[in-house]
């Protein structure tokens, strides 16, 4: 078993598939969420980074809105953004750990950098990380 230590944070690399890798923004109302770049707060991105590097890695983003997430996307062997859950964190679990069927569709598109936005389906320079519809549906565990 090998631990990696970035800052107080350890990764257990021992007998496991995936580490659960949860990353978000702080709860914001109006100005106190401005955020020109639209990044994940630090030390997500680190956090990201160093788990991928010792075991796969599902991410799961909490936030009100779409982050940046691109730079991540070859580090994440599945990406999850579960949109504020306030208090239902179970849902998520539920889902994450295949005790209820989970389905998911992109009700907008997810940029690839800030510089596109705005953007919208008809716009003629619409290329983005993941299309309005996209998303995956899967089976509960038997």
């Amino acid at each position: 078993m090998h631990n990696h230590n970035f800052g107080r944070r350890v990764v257990d690399t021992g007998k496991y598939d995936y580490d659960i890798v949860v990353v978000g923004e702080p709860p914001y109302a109006e100005i106190a969420g401005d955020n020109l770049n639209l990044t994940i707060p630090d030390p997500g991105p680190a956090v990201i980074q160093t788990v991928w590097e010792s075991v796969k890695c599902v991410v799961v983003l909490i936030s009100g809105r779409p982050l940046v997430v691109e730079p991540y996307v070859g580090a994440m062997d599945t990406f999850l953004a579960v949109w504020l859950p306030a208090s239902e964190g179970q849902g998520v679990a539920d889902v994450l750990f295949s005790d209820y069927r989970f389905t998911g569709k992109l009700p907008r598109m997810y940029f690839r950098l800030v510089d596109q936005l705005p953007m919208n389906v008809s716009d003629e320079h619409y290329d983005p990380l993941f299309p309005f519809g996209f998303g995956l549906t899967t089976e509960a565990r038997k």
